[in-house]
């Protein structure tokens, strides 16, 4: 049975991550997944916002909210930011009245109203719905690739906006990740924060906070990393390269992301998943995704 979402892809994706993108349509295509441009998306507001203005930030993820609801669908985003606006918004939306009132006040001078229908999901929570119809579509296994998984914070945190309780939600995704063949691995960093919010305010700060965190990877024997946030992957793909340790040695490991991962393992078009477009060399796992 088709599901049907309008995909709210933000800012970094379709302007620095055209992979990911690519990854999650091949995949959704393949699972039976519709995905509906979101027409007339602005920016989610972003947590950013949230602290100068909340009003504002309110405003402006409420009425995407709201054109999903005008439209009778619920949203599907794979920006865990996106995913943690669009979400803190309607938890807020939801409880409090006072909001409430103050953003359709607002909405209501262009033809929008938030009731609170449609829902806010994040890809790879859709995924995991479908673990049993993945699980029958790996036709590549992925034997050799050791994976260390980097769930981000805006899925996790807070939990009960997220609407995960369960505080066993990274390992559901990593079993999405071993239905593949492939080990996620235990490392201690795993939930630490990634670094990227302070590449504005201290890039010193946030490579510091990378080079730990991929430190403990390669410690951990990971052979590549695994991520569902384009913020994130700024990080590991991008702000790594060249980092070496006190010893001169590279703290760079190949940076994928979930898509590219599960649409590997479904053998489908290389091409396509962008693989070409991941910046750190993916030669230490190239054999092993068939590349």
């Amino acid at each position: 049975m088709t599901q049907s979402y309008e995909v709210f892809l933000g800012c970094a994706i379709p302007n620095r991550f055209n992979n990911y993108e690519a990854s999650m349509r091949l995949i959704a295509k393949e699972l039976d997944i519709e995905l509906i441009d979101f027409e007339g998306a602005s920016c989610c507001g972003t947590v950013v916002l949230k602290s100068i203005d909340e009003d504002s930030w309110l405003a402006l993820s409420g009425r995407n909210i709201a054109l999903a609801e005008s439209r009778g669908h619920d949203i599907v985003t794979p920006c865990n930011g996106c995913f943690g606006s669009l979400k803190d918004t309607d938890h807020v939306l939801h409880d409090s009245e006072e909001h409430r009132a103050r953003v359709n006040q607002a909405l209501n001078e262009i033809g929008l109203e938030y009731t609170g229908t449609t829902k806010v999901r994040h890809f790879v929570e859709v995924l995991y719905e479908l673990k049993d119809v993945i699980r029958d579509k790996i036709v590549n296994p992925l034997d050799g690739l050791r994976i260390a998984f980097h769930p981000g914070c805006h899925l996790l945190r807070p939990s009960n906006v997220a609407g995960f309780d369960d505080p066993e939600l990274p390992r559901k995704v990593d079993e999405l990740l071993e239905l593949t063949g492939a080990k996620s691995i235990p490392w201690n960093l795993k939930l630490r924060c990634c670094g990227s919010p302070l590449l504005i305010a201290s890039e010193d700060v946030a490579t510091q906070i990378i080079k730990e965190k991929n430190a403990s990877a390669i410690e951990s024997g990971a052979n590549c990393i695994v991520t569902n946030c384009p913020a994130c992957h700024t990080q590991f793909d991008v702000q790594v390269l060249g980092l070496k340790d006190e010893n001169e040695q590279s703290l760079e490991l190949p940076a994928l992301f979930v898509t590219q991962v599960l649409g590997a393992a479904m053998d489908l078009d290389r091409e396509m998943l962008g693989f070409e477009l991941n910046r750190v060399s993916l030669d230490p796992v190239k054999e092993i995704l068939g590349l």
